[in-house]
């Protein structure tokens, strides 16, 4: 039965392979960047196996507790990723449970997380290439820790599966893992500016994580190479009895969920009301704002667009302190309508079949084009000029009001207009309806970072001349730079999302076919 799940995975994997052939140059992108980064990583390894031992365990432990603590947690945060492999599935089938465990955590090196995983593990033996006892000893080490990963995120992910099941459950963890990667580039500016610090702090959090779950097994090989067998065995026999603690865990877990499997998700709240409808005017393109307006409030993968809102200024402050100057902040304006108008470019691809209502209604493009533009407007021109008049206000700096938040409400609108043309025009692949906002299918990316960036190079070059009107009112201090950029803003970003509805409706009435078959398709 072991070698049977085994079989069906590496089946399931290779299909996964069998689609179109851009997701299969798409795949085999992702693959390559992932060798290049486990190459990185192996230099770091071998780097660190020319250092002082006790350097190498103070790196090690803390960085193999990190991977650990991942494994556990974010399965079922991104509650959207593909279990081809779901213990749900075997409810029905009389599979005795040791051997479920151990097909399903051996399967879980069948997949690219858990390979790389493995072989960076195990290449721990590289940080101990001057002790060849330590590097013996880590590479069995590494092996047994990545067995603890997949076990750690099996346990989470079958203990959480009654949760896991829950729609609001899915959006709240979906907000809860945007957050954190929103914030990731600001928070490496700070972690690698502090790095000499952490230095200090790093052997004693070794220390400590050393005795726990989570980086005992990398303790091991450190305790070889520093002479303590001793301890080094204690500590090895530790780490056994957490993974047979883990796993034994997981095993009750899982037949208990088998035994009682769970039950699908409970229909919601009785709907009173026609809720947005009831706000919009009763025309076609107030319909479909109402139903987008739906969208913007339920959709977990709209709520990028959304905590950009209170994120970008954090993130704007950490940069503005990083480089000494508050002058960054001003930039808040502009860049949150560049992102709220950026949001609306995958409207069509975010339909998935709901589209059908769209091609079946017959509603005109421009219409449609209307409708997406109103909705997401309803929060976004409030969150833009309150990030645009903010900074200025709080800095001291009210004279360059009129200039920023005249190329803020241009860049929302031209944006908005260059988005009605993008989403009518190209279409890709996206998370599915219900779905974590990170599951992409394969062979997605390529087009879908082409089209992005397509589109917001688009937008910057039209925000050129109120742009050019606010760097003049800053290098000549001329009030009247900033009064022009408050008038011609707002002017050329309303002409340019006139311009863009139309277009953007046009080319929507002469593809609704074609706009059909990628939204069914999802690509």
């Amino acid at each position: 039965m072991v070698a049977h799940l085994l079989r069906l995975k590496a089946i399931l994997l290779r299909n996964g392979f069998r689609r179109s052939p851009w997701q299969l140059v798409g795949v085999a992108a992702a693959g390559l960047y992932g060798l290049f980064l486990v190459a990185l990583l192996f230099m770091g390894l071998f780097y660190l196996g020319g250092t002082d031992p006790g350097f190498a365990a103070a790196v090690l432990v803390p960085a193999v507790s990190a991977a650990v603590l991942g494994w556990a947690l974010l399965p079922v945060l991104a509650t959207g990723v593909d279990l081809t492999l779901d213990p749900a599935r075997f409810t029905t089938f009389t599979v005795r449970p040791w051997e479920l465990v151990a097909g399903l955590l051996l399967s879980g090196f069948i997949g690219v997380p858990g390979l790389v995983t493995l072989f960076l593990f195990a290449g721990q033996a590289l940080a101990w290439r001057q002790v060849p006892a330590a590097a013996a000893v880590a590479v069995p080490c590494g092996v047994l820790a990545a067995v603890l990963c997949l076990a750690l995120a099996r346990l989470t992910t079958t203990a959480a599966s009654a949760l896991t099941a829950s729609r609001r459950f899915r959006d709240a963890a979906a907000v809860l893992l945007i957050v954190p990667l929103l914030g990731l580039g600001p928070v490496l500016t700070v972690v690698v500016a502090g790095f000499e610090d952490a230095l200090g702090w790093l052997p004693r959090a070794a220390a400590v994580l050393g005795w726990t779950p989570l980086g005992s097994f990398a303790a091991v090989p450190a305790d070889v190479a520093a002479g303590s067998w001793g301890t080094a065995a204690v500590r090895l026999a530790l780490s056994l009895a957490y993974l047979a603690a883990v796993v034994g865990l997981w095993k009750r877990t899982l037949e208990r969920a088998l035994e009682t499997p769970r039950e699908g998700p409970r229909g919601g709240r009785t709907a009173s009301g026609l809720g947005a409808f009831a706000r919009f005017p009763a025309t076609p393109w107030g319909a479909v704002a109402a139903r987008c307006l739906a969208y913007w409030r339920r959709d977990p993968r709209y709520a990028v667009a959304i905590l950009a809102v209170p994120l970008v200024p954090a993130m704007m402050w950490v940069v503005a302190v990083q480089a000494g100057s508050t002058a960054l902040m001003l930039w808040t304006g502009p860049i949150v309508a560049v992102l709220l108008a950026f949001s609306i470019s995958a409207d069509v691809s975010y339909d998935s079949t709901a589209f059908a209502l769209h091609a079946t209604s017959g509603i005109r493009g421009v219409h449609d084009r209307l409708g997406r533009v109103a909705a997401c407007a309803v929060f976004a021109l409030p969150a833009v000029l309150a990030a645009a008049v903010l900074p200025p206000v709080l800095l001291g700096e009210a004279r360059l009001l009129p200039g920023v938040a005249g190329l803020s409400l241009g860049a929302l609108a031209s944006g908005f207009g260059v988005a009605s043309v993008a989403s009518a025009r190209f279409t890709y692949a996206v998370p599915p309806p219900g779905e974590s906002p990170f599951k992409n299918p394969p062979g997605a990316g390529m087009r879908m970072v082409v089209v992005q960036l397509a589109t917001m190079w688009v937008m910057g070059l039209l925000l050129l001349p109120p742009l050019a009107l606010l760097v003049a009112h800053l290098v000549t201090g001329n009030a009247a730079f900033g009064w022009a950029g408050l008038v011609a803003g707002p002017a050329l970003g309303a002409v340019l999302l006139v311009a863009g509805v139309r277009l953007g409706g046009r080319w929507f009435d002469a593809r609704v076919p074609e706009l059909m078959q990628a939204t069914v398709l999802n690509r």
